[in-house]
């Protein structure tokens, strides 16, 4: 079982259109809403392959509600901590060419009461003893910086390992205080936090050792259209995919930190899946999470130690 914690969940709306244009009307092609957030999407990409999940989130007010709802429809075991602040609604705007435009609310104020019931139902939950913790997503405004840390110091009391996939300042705190077995940022998040571009693979490499350096074991980071990489200290290899007609890319990060935590297989396997899950997530509608006949792992390319000149915007995927 894999117990996963979004602090600051979501009702994911999204509108598929021909062309975005300001000032004008739209037309909506499709419109879809499905449960959202890291670790809320995590647990839906584990739960549509067969995996036990367990997701713990806090619900509010008339989104919480049909947050909750929408997680039943799927199948989704969770533990809804109650809070006063409404879930948050975010909307994403999909476009014929593939453009997708995200627009996210910051979410209410976790109070000191409702983070502390949020960790106690964690710990709960804990006691089944789950093979992963994974703490995903923002956090609400007013929740401190090291809550991810918090999180972790009690999973490691169950000796539950843990994956964070955040970014900023907690990405920092979670990584300074060596609170995760796996961290999960992707390219720009990573250039983010150390303030300087990442253009070759050898900048990203060595970012995210840097990270490592900090206290963390591995890190799988996801480039975008470019693939994924997945570094430990001393080895490192890419993933990559033939090019992909993207309809949407909400989630498809989410659906990746899920492929790879499925099994303990080797790690260029685990990349692999990774790599094949978030592929298939982003050629699906919305924050539409892939099943099993949607993956296609054969069309995955692994490469051990890949070239540190190379341009990260230039890595080949495999020839269509």
């Amino acid at each position: 079982m894999i117990l996963t914690v979004t602090p600051n969940p979501s009702v994911d709306r999204t509108l598929e259109i021909d062309a975005f244009a300001r000032g004008e009307v739209l037309r909506i092609r499709t419109a879809l809403a499905h449960p959202g957030g890291k670790g809320v999407n995590v647990s839906r990409a584990l739960r549509n392959h067969g995996c036990q999940t367990v997701a713990v989130l806090p619900v509010g007010g008339a989104e919480g509600a049909q947050l909750s709802a929408l997680l039943g429809e799927q199948g989704i075991a969770a533990v809804g901590v109650p809070v006063a602040a409404v879930t948050r609604c975010n909307v994403t705007t999909a476009e014929a060419d593939g453009t997708t435009t995200q627009l996210n609310v910051a979410g209410a104020t976790l109070e000191e009461a409702e983070a502390a019931a949020l960790l106690r139902a964690v710990e709960a939950q804990l006691a089944h003893g789950p093979d992963w913790l994974v703490a995903g997503g923002s956090l609400p405004a007013g929740t401190p910086d090291d809550f991810y840390v918090r999180l972790s110091e009690i999973a490691r009391a169950h000796g539950v390992p843990v994956a964070v996939d955040t970014s900023g300042r907690p990405l920092e705190a979670a990584a300074r205080a060596g609170a995760a077995d796996l961290l999960k940022p992707n390219h720009d998040e990573l250039a983010e936090l150390f303030g300087r571009e990442l253009p070759t693979i050898g900048d990203v490499v060595e970012a995210t050792r840097e990270l490592l350096g900090w206290g963390g074991r591995a890190a799988l980071v996801t480039l975008g259209g470019n693939g994924a990489l997945l570094v430990e200290p001393e080895r490192t290899w890419w993933a990559g995919t033939a090019p992909i007609v993207p309809r949407s890319t909400v989630g498809a990060g989410d659906s990746a930190l899920a492929g790879y935590l499925l099994d303990e297989s080797a790690p260029a396997e685990r990349l692999r899946r990774a790599v094949a899950w978030g592929g298939a997530a982003v050629a699906l509608p919305g924050t539409t999470i892939p099943g099993p006949g949607d993956i296609d792992l054969e069309g995955v390319e692994v490469v051990a130690d890949p070239d540190p000149a190379q341009p990260v915007r230039e890595m080949a995927a495999v020839p269509a």
